[in-house]
């Protein structure tokens, strides 16, 4: 069964003086001040669009690598998972870097970089960011 989620931006006025809330509907975890300057400036206590992208790219590893290792047979004690989203206001989002930390009992390291770097190709999120560069350093703790 598919799921929809839904976020919603209050937007008032132009782009370069204006500034929005998003809300995330679906769950209703909150509501963030959003703005230009956060996004080509990145301006303190407010969020953009590349934030969220790298919320959604980071959780989205994070469950897709716990599943690949458990399926390998060695489940993570701990994920940390950084995504960090580029932005540039000539050209748009560059692309997204995958910092993967992992506690991960009986897992060679070769295995552990295979497994990473296939989950980098195959999460949800990575496949719909497939238009830009997404690198992976992945380490075990």
């Amino acid at each position: 069964m598919a799921v929809t989620s839904e976020a919603t931006t209050l937007w008032n006025g132009d782009l370069r003086s204006g500034a929005g809330t998003t809300k995330l509907d679906s769950s209703a975890a909150g509501e963030f001040p959003v703005s230009w300057a956060a996004r080509a400036e990145g301006v303190a206590a407010k969020t953009n669009p590349e934030e969220l992208l790298g919320a959604a790219h980071s959780a989205c590893y994070s469950m897709a690598i716990a599943n690949a290792l458990a399926d390998f047979g060695t489940p993570p004690q701990s994920l940390q998972v950084t995504a960090a989203v580029t932005f540039d206001p000539a050209a748009g989002i560059t692309g997204s870097h995958l910092l993967v930390s992992a506690k991960v009992a009986g897992i060679s390291e070769h295995d552990f970089e295979r497994i990473a770097v296939e989950v980098k190709e195959t999460c949800p999120v990575s496949r719909a960011l497939a238009g830009i560069p997404i690198t992976l350093e992945a380490n075990l703790a």
